[in-house]
């Protein structure tokens, strides 16, 4: 009986298996690719603006004048002005993320412990089905309920009551329920990772239902606050178009935008630009030592 005579193996499998022995190699030619992009078309762009906050326009010819300089960074800390919009800002990224979270919680501690399977995916449908809607039309919509013939007036109306208009309490409203489901999500995905052998056991050793909620699913459940709390704050911090349109109120965002497209200062809108990103580099640390990023 002759033996039967081995295929040689082609290159490519060759390859397979040299690379089948390398899985590191293997993870860098995955992820090339991706990294690639992101470094030249986001985080060179990024660099490309920062870059500009160094320099400066003429006020008479209009020109930019590329010698490096401090003056715009001088001039936003030494301004009123600046570091008015800048608190205001970041208080406003502050009670919109807290609101959220406070809102958000119950609701997604209904869906992960007490909703049936039925009941939980129909709300997760209901939360998601907002964010397929258009960012404009909703914000439309929340500026035509908010006008002083609009519903919330009507309503209210018969009470003897008035709806907040346009303003800072108009753009609070639809910030919450512009990002609310960024809140809801991660902490409904953090709620349903707590073992149910944890709270019986919290029960079995005496612990009612107000300390079980204090001392077990509050910790645990935390990081998956602070994780929501990462999309609510940035999305608030550096958001233009709603205070735009149902407030008169500026923002950075709104400052931004007008030296890019008003004034053409675009020196001065990098280093404006800054702000919210140093801002929100503090905020991830912080968010890093609380756990946020294991609950993500």
């Amino acid at each position: 009986m002759t033996a039967t005579a081995i295929p040689p193996s082609s290159p490519t499998r060759r390859l397979q298996a040299w690379l089948y022995r390398r899985p590191r190699l293997q993870l860098v030619l995955l992820l090339a690719l991706p990294l690639f992009a992101l470094v030249v078309m986001y985080l060179g762009s990024l660099a490309l603006l920062l870059l500009n906050a160094f320099w400066t326009l003429d006020p008479f010819t209009r020109e930019l004048d590329r010698t490096f300089s401090l003056d715009n960074f001088i001039d936003i800390l030494t301004s009123n002005a600046y570091r008015t919009i800048t608190l205001r800002t970041i208080g406003m990224a502050f009670l919109v993320t807290i609101t959220c979270a406070v809102i958000g919680f119950p609701v997604a501690y209904f869906m992960a412990r007490m909703a049936s399977p039925r009941l939980r995916g129909f709300l997760v449908v209901a939360i998601l089905l907002p964010l397929w809607a258009s960012y404009l039309v909703k914000v439309f919509a929340w500026r035509t309920i908010l006008q002083n013939q609009g519903v919330l007036n009507w309503a209210l109306e018969p009470l003897g009551l008035n709806g907040p208009g346009y303003g800072d309490v108009a753009v609070w409203l639809v910030f919450t329920y512009l990002w609310l489901p960024y809140m809801i999500l991660p902490i409904f995905a953090g709620l349903e990772r707590i073992p149910g052998s944890l709270l019986e056991a919290s029960g079995d050793l005496g612990g009612r239902a107000g300390m079980t909620f204090r001392k077990v699913i509050l910790p645990l459940a935390f990081p998956a606050v602070i994780a929501g709390s990462i999309f609510t704050f940035s999305l608030t911090l550096g958001d233009y178009i709603t205070p735009a349109l149902v407030s008169s109120t500026q923002f950075l965002g709104n400052v931004v935008q007008r030296e890019v497209g008003v004034s053409g200062n675009v020196p001065l809108a990098a280093a404006l630009a800054s702000i919210p990103i140093l801002v929100m580099i503090i905020y991830l640390l912080v968010a890093r030592r609380l756990g946020a990023f294991e609950a993500i």
